[in-house]
């Protein structure tokens, strides 16, 4: 085991115990794995609860921890993926092994988790923090998780989520999700949108909660983009969990997606892009 390694799994033990899913609605609640979410969708003591997304790597025990404190030994159904990135996927493959639950995952996002293609690189030159900067050494190449994925149905229904239905948000990468309850409005955005400056580590770090676009060091179709956030747009969601940032709901929400929308080319789309594409 080299040191990096050990120095991650014991970072990790250290922290075992305070891993606590915070409550979004009484049936939803997420827990931030360093700077991104994942979220149960069951509620508390349910023994038919989901995963969506699996954070970075080497936060499998923690994800499991607040799985345990919030559903006692009951395993998930099934984990859903919003999309590949390291950043979702990192812990996927050591969940899905001790636990021994299928993945879903949008079909246009299968070669990027069966070994078979690679993201392109982080355009550090996008957003100007220091996430961005960093991004071009980010991992683009994921585990494969062909022993456990499945794509998901081409009717947009979701394994063991009968409320809920898929919705195919691409831009961010070419397969991305959104989730979305209709009874409710409540709408789970993967990256599609986002609720912080991602690119900004300073954001990052105080969580100051504000819609934003896709994280623009990873977004490679800006048009493909504006068309999912608009399609979001017009669900008039109540209540939104993001990949990145804080749950974000009612007014606040309403106003500043719409205004995402609207506006998108000046507010998400890096200046030296030009035209979208």
């Amino acid at each position: 085991m080299d040191q990096m390694e050990h120095e991650d799994q014991s970072n990790e033990e250290y922290h075992m115990g305070h891993a606590e899913a915070e409550q979004v609605l009484d049936d939803i609640a997420f827990y931030r794995t360093l700077i991104v979410n994942v979220i149960f969708i069951g509620k508390e003591g349910a023994d038919d609860w989901v995963l969506i997304d699996c954070g970075i790597g080497h936060y499998s025990k923690r994800i499991m921890e607040a799985a345990e404190k919030r559903y006692g030994r009951t395993k998930p159904k099934a984990i859903i993926l919003t999309h590949g990135h390291f950043d979702h996927v990192g812990s996927a493959k050591q969940l899905a092994e001790e636990w021994k639950v299928p993945i879903y995952i949008h079909p246009m996002e299968m070669d990027y988790v069966t070994d078979k293609r690679d993201y392109p690189v982080g355009d550090a030159t996008v957003g100007g923090g220091l996430f961005s900067l960093l991004s071009p050494f980010f991992p683009t190449h994921q585990a494969d998780l062909s022993k456990y994925i499945h794509p998901l149905p081409t009717d947009g229904t979701i394994p063991f989520l009968e409320d809920w239905r898929f919705i195919h948000t691409p831009g961010h990468t070419p397969g991305h999700i959104a989730l979305f309850r209709d009874k409710d409005k409540t709408l789970i955005a993967g990256d599609a949108f986002i609720t912080v400056k991602q690119e900004s580590s300073m954001a990052v770090f105080i969580q100051h909660q504000h819609v934003h676009g896709p994280p623009a060091y990873f977004t490679h179709n800006w048009k493909e983009a504006e068309k999912s956030v608009k399609e979001l747009a017009s669900l008039q969601p109540a209540v939104a969990i993001t990949g990145h940032g804080l749950p974000m709901e009612g007014e606040l929400l309403s106003k500043q997606l719409n205004e995402l929308a609207t506006n998108f080319k000046e507010l998400a789309v890096p200046k030296h892009k030009g035209k979208l594409h």
